[in-house]
């Protein structure tokens, strides 16, 4: 009976019940990893390559790349895999780092190219650099930091740069920036709150530099091209701009090479009686809008004036100065000449599409402040200021770079200023780090490059391509030769004349004065 009973509650009731608490483990176990596997399936990628991300809420792929990823875009990737398999060759413990920083993901033509030209010219120094033959040290890496096609994520892009200046990367320069924008004045801010030099290759606001109002709130900047002042002094030298023959249109409310552009601008037309004319583009500054509408009124009212009225000095960027070209073409008034001058924003309109030269053979003629020109030292090429000779060895590294490809490099990548500029921007920043180095030591301390920057003149001057670069206490260049282009109705530019803020070339030491 005893036995029965045992047999029955082993067999009916444990095992039965066992089988069912395993049945439902099991269950729940499947359950468990069927729900986790589809949230492993279902959960957004943001990757986009090592140390790149899509940021949440946003498409566009943002950080730090050290690895031959182009950021999407084809015009990149020969220069992108030339970094990489020059960054590969470096042994650990011998270079330092430099990033680029440029809104890699940008989409407008002209910023495309511009950023095609600046990635072409920072390889072209960083692979002169490391195949020195004088063996120099440290060697330099280069990576690229991209803080979306607006900079709106710059903040992410400058923690992940302060964190690679500790670490293992020991990156030790920052170079690019790109436009003279708030985004960006935000960003260089921070990078020197860090510690983290910066070196300009094609800011030029005013406000973006140190020494305005005897004040430095950017230390460790160091800028390759003039301000806007610089280059407005230079530009009034060379045109001999009065009040009573030129006329202002400016961008309201401006962005900050905008609004320091007009401000140099207006100290030019004292005593002018033509009121300035403003015009509103959108946000975006890289879209029309309807700003031709604008403009279409503003070449109405340059008809209106008197016929002594001859110059026209343009404050905007290049998509609106390229609507106000094509706006110009069609005014009522083609058989008056008429001359406008601008910033370095008209060298964008070597390769626009979009703009209708035409417009150059009616009586018009743009005039622009290059960062640099190709033609600038091969024409009677002053004695001091720079030098064939440094023109020369570009031109070289250029045509030995055939073994190395980075992509094509035709007249307008010489011609637009970029990739000369970022040359010599990377030039700058490895004689910087180069010179800071201690004997014996292969990293040089952070603070020893930013103070580095108040050496860069006399003897110890950078030899630019685009001329030489002799900064004074504050990290801007001295005098720096200003290249005078004019844009040709065939689609390139024309070389005119060089001007000096100083109104003459630098002296031959090259020493600013106190």
């Amino acid at each position: 009976m005893a036995a029965r009973l045992w047999r029955w509650l082993r067999e009916d009731v444990w095992e039965i019940r066992f089988r069912r608490y395993v049945a439902l483990l099991l269950t729940a176990v499947v359950v468990a990893a069927a729900v986790w596997s589809g949230l492993v399936m279902t959960k957004d990628d943001r990757s986009c390559a090592p140390g790149v991300s899509r940021p949440q809420n946003s498409d566009d792929c943002v950080g730090v790349s050290t690895t031959a990823y182009d950021f999407g875009r084809a015009p990149f990737s020969a220069t992108v895999r030339a970094i990489d398999r020059e960054n590969r060759r470096l042994k650990p413990g011998s270079y330092v780092t430099v990033a680029l920083f440029l809104p890699f993901t940008a989409s407008a033509p002209a910023s495309l190219n511009d950023i095609q030209h600046q990635l072409q010219g920072a390889y072209l120094a960083q692979y002169q650099a490391n195949h020195d033959t004088t063996d120099q040290s440290p060697s330099i890496r280069l990576v690229l930091a991209s803080p979306g096609a607006d900079g709106a994520h710059w903040q992410t892009v400058v923690d992940r740069l302060a964190a690679m200046a500790k670490g293992p990367d020991t990156l030790r320069a920052v170079i690019g920036i790109g436009q003279s924008t708030d985004a960006n004045k935000q960003a260089v801010g921070s990078l020197s709150r860090h510690g983290i030099p910066v070196i300009g290759t094609s800011i030029t606001a005013d406000d973006l530099a140190n020494g305005q109002d005897g004040k430095d709130p950017y230390p460790g900047l160091a800028r390759v091209s003039p301000t806007n002042t610089a280059e407005a002094r230079a530009l009034a030298s060379f045109a001999r701009v009065s009040g009573g023959q030129a006329l202002l249109v400016y961008d309201k409310p401006g962005d900050p090479y905008t609004r320091t552009l007009k401000d140099s601008f207006q100290r030019l037309l004292t005593g002018s009686r033509i009121a300035p004319q403003s015009f509103a583009p959108p946000d975006d500054r890289t879209l029309d809008g309807t700003t031709g509408n604008q403009f279409r009124q503003i070449a109405s009212v340059v008809c209106d004036t008197p016929p002594s009225m001859n110059t026209i000095l343009f404050a905007g960027r290049h998509t609106q100065l390229r609507q106000f070209i094509n706006a110009l073409g069609d005014r009522g008034c083609t058989d008056r000449k008429l001359t406008v001058l601008t910033g370095d924003e008209g060298s964008y309109l070597t390769g626009d599409k979009k703009l209708n030269r035409d417009a150059l053979t009616r009586n018009l003629a743009l005039r622009y402040t290059s960062l640099a020109h190709p033609d600038a030292w091969k024409q009677q090429a002053p004695a001091t200021g720079g030098s064939t000779a440094d023109v020369r060895a570009l031109d070289d590294l250029i045509a030995r770079g055939t073994s190395q490809p980075v992509g094509p490099i035709g007249p307008t990548a010489l011609e637009d200023g970029q990739l000369i500029i970022a040359y010599d921007g990377m030039r700058l920043a490895v004689q910087g780090l180069r010179e800071a180095t201690p004997t014996g030591r292969a990293v040089p301390p952070l603070t020893d490059v930013v103070n580095e920057w108040a050496y860069i003149k006399g003897s110890h001057r950078v030899n630019g391509a685009s001329g030489w670069i002799c900064l004074d206490g504050h990290g801007n260049p001295y005098d720096k030769a200003v290249a005078i282009v004019e844009l040709t109705p065939s689609g390139g530019s024309r070389f005119v004349k060089l001007a000096w803020p100083e109104g003459k070339p630098p002296a031959k030491d090259c020493l600013p004065p106190a």
